[in-house]
């Protein structure tokens, strides 16, 4: 839990606060005051007796008892400030603007550590270094501008970087999105951006919260407390939505498997996100039309209605909609011929609802009651009115928010005339409204939104697996690639499927297997990790004389130290992998097998433990999810059975957390059976 000193303090000190505010420590200091904040206010500055009308203090061992501690000085000087603070003035919540910490050299690193101790030795918390600092209604210790007009039913904001924080808040404001709290977390020494979101979550009350949070994350360093606090806040009737920079494939490591290599950190990021319900954002305009779409009421279906007197926009928006698995339906019924005869000449009513340059705020009204009450096929509607510059559009903006305040279904406003009717747009905001300046934005935004999940359950029902079993294959096999006869046995403890085999090392072996197991068979070589590439598989093998002569070529292929047989099967190949992923866990993937997961690299990624519903989503989620699914007379797959494996494959990864990469690759599909065909199970034990 946070210090109460940190959230409501009843007295400051700005440490290093200045008469120039364009310093850290003078502007803070400044916009305490311009906040009013209630409580005592003091200053620490060694050369002055009173800073911006504020008694100065030279000596912080003169200063009298203080809750909250905003520290504007050199790093070098703030382990002993804060050492005197916590000691001789009871403090315990600390925010440190100051830079020169562990983002700049070791010798910061020691620096902010030692202030982490000394804080943490008294219970106190912690902002920083280098940050912004923090806005709440109770007071407004930030150093920078905006300062918007605080709202408890605003956002709650946690940024890891002030400088975004800032950009993110300068660009919402004039589009009526509103804050409760602004948390900039720098550093992150003590409080990152997962414990500012447990805290929210932990201390949340329904009649009084924020039901938006949005986030700025560079780091995840705690996936699971940001799993657990997000899904958590979403359950309680919340909506969380995130940037996560920093997502490019240049930091993703060379593995040796196909899922190590498709696996990258930001899939897990993306795998996390969607276990939450978190709807990830790509910068900041997308955070900020996610943030107004959370203001409006939830859209209950996918189907929009485009309403305009602009055409141009109108097809922009119905394209990024369309484009992103929305819907603009065609309307065609009594209802729409007699909204029709209400307008001008011209018009159309077919969806986009075109009413024309000349179009009035009574059309206007009139449309939007007819979609509202008379048009089943449409959930919500997106109004674009700009100015065509023929008349004055207030008497519209006036109508636009009487309209959205009575409207069952959602009204979105798109306001593309920033300019020329800006002072119409503020005044439309000032009535408490959120609009939308750009339509393809906003159409992306919404479908995002729209199409983010629920937050998965907390403990999914899995499967029964022999534990006993998995764990003495597990305890019996070393580090790096386990054996096929490992294998075998890891998938029948957890009831994964898989064909007959046979590994031999010797000729006769081979001959005698391969006519237990029935011809024809497939011949695979163990040990190199990319069979065909080295000439290390064989199919169709029809015969023992056959068998023998193939079994002499590929035996003598490098790196390998036997071969396995297998009966020739048919059927759709598919893949199913795992990788385990530092501090987020297993990563599950899926896609279409064989070459094609390395041609296509067409894959979904879940975040273990997977339920059914998760796994039949990524399933679907597959751009070959139609050749799954059976086209052109070839039957498809049984999705059911295909997301067996994956849940089963979610029990053996927790019956066994040593498995670090994981391939069954190719699966083979059909309409009454998936079954693994060949395998590969990599393990690294913490004290192997």
């Amino acid at each position: 839990m946070i210090h109460p000193a940190l959230l409501n303090p009843k007295s400051i000190v700005v440490v290093g606060g200045s008469n120039d505010v364009q310093k850290p420590g003078g502007a803070v200091l400044r916009n305490l005051i311009e906040g009013s904040y209630q409580g005592s206010l003091y200053v620490t500055n060694l050369k002055e007796s009173f800073v911006q009308g504020i008694k100065s203090f030279s000596d912080p061992a003169l200063l009298p008892d203080v809750d909250l501690a905003i520290i504007a000085i050199a790093a070098k000087f703030i382990p002993e400030t804060v050492e005197l603070l916590v000691a001789q003035k009871n403090t315990r919540g600390f925010i440190i603007l100051s830079a020169g910490f562990s983002e700049e050299s070791d010798a910061g690193r020691l620096l902010e550590q030692q202030v982490v101790e000394i804080i943490n030795r008294a219970g106190g918390s912690l902002i920083g270094p280098n940050c912004i600092g923090v806005l709440t209604t109770a007071y407004h210790g930030v150093f920078t501008k905006p300062i918007p007009a605080l709202d408890p039913k605003g956002c709650d904001f946690i940024s890891g970087s002030g400088a975004t924080a800032v950009f993110i808040m300068e660009a919402g404001i004039p589009n009526g999105l509103t804050f409760s709290q602004v948390f900039s977390v720098g550093n992150s020494a003590q409080l990152g951006v997962e414990e500012i979101l447990a805290h929210l979550d932990e201390t949340f009350d329904p009649a009084t919260s924020s039901k938006i949070k949005l986030l700025y994350i560079e780091t995840i360093s705690k996936p699971q407390m940001l799993l657990k606090h997000a899904s958590s806040l979403i359950r309680k009737g919340c909506r969380v939505a995130a940037i996560k920079a920093g997502s490019s494939e240049a930091g993703s490591r060379a593995a040796s498997s196909h899922t190590g290599a498709l696996a990258s950190p930001d899939v897990a990021v993306d795998a996390l996100f969607r276990k939450a319900g978190i709807v990830r954002c790509h910068g900041r305009q997308d955070l900020i039309s996610v943030a107004s779409i959370f203001t409006f009421p939830e859209l209950r279906g996918e189907n929009l209605a485009v309403i305009t007197h602009a055409g141009g926009p109108a097809v922009m928006l119905t394209d990024a909609l369309s484009h992103s698995g929305m819907h603009v339906p065609h309307i065609d019924s009594p209802a729409s011929k007699e909204l029709l005869a209400q307008l001008f000449p011209g018009s159309s009513v077919a969806n986009p609802i075109d009413f024309l340059a000349t179009g009035t705020a009574q059309q206007l009204g009139a449309i939007i009651d007819y979609t509202d009450q008379k048009f089943d096929e449409v959930n919500g509607m997106a109004v674009i009115f700009g100015t065509p510059g023929l008349t004055p559009i207030s008497d519209v903006y006036n109508l636009l928010d009487q309209k959205m305040r009575k409207s069952v279904k959602p009204v979105y406003p798109i306001l593309p005339s920033v300019l020329m009717a800006s002072e119409e747009v503020r005044e439309f905001v000032a009535k408490g409204n959120v609009f939308f300046p750009d339509e393809v934005v906003f159409g992306n935004a919404l479908a995002r939104v729209y199409h983010t999940s629920r937050p998965a359950p907390v403990e999914p029902d899995l499967p029964g697996v022999d534990l006993g079993k998995i764990r003495a294959i597990i305890d019996n096999s070393s580090d790096g690639y386990i054996t096929p006869e490992a294998i075998q046995g890891l998938m029948d403890a957890c009831g994964i499927a898989r064909a007959g085999e046979a590994v031999v090392t010797m000729a006769d072996d081979a001959v005698k297997s391969a006519a237990m197991l029935g011809f024809p068979v497939v011949m695979k070589v163990v040990g190199p990790v990319h069979k065909s590439d080295v000439g290390g598989v064989v199919l169709n093998v029809k015969n023992e004389e056959m068998v023998a002569r193939e079994f002499e070529r590929m035996i003598t292929i490098s790196e390998t130290t036997a071969i396995l047989i297998q009966p020739m099967l048919s059927g759709i190949e598919l893949f199913v992998g795992a990788k385990f992923e530092p501090t987020f866990g297993h990563l599950i993937l899926c896609g279409m097998g064989g070459i094609f997961i390395e041609v296509l690299k067409d894959v979904a990624a879940g975040l273990s433990p997977l339920t059914r519903d998760e796994s039949l989503a990524m399933i679907r989620s597959l751009k070959s999810f139609k050749i799954i699914q059976g086209v052109r007379g070839q039957k498809g797959v049984n999705e059911a059975l295909f997301a067996d494996v994956m849940i089963r494959l979610s029990a053996l990864l927790s019956a066994a957390p040593e498995i670090v990469e994981l391939d069954f690759n190719p699966l083979l599909g059909s309409a009454d059976r998936v079954v693994a065909v060949d395998a590969r199970i990599c393990l690294k034990k913490v004290n192997g």
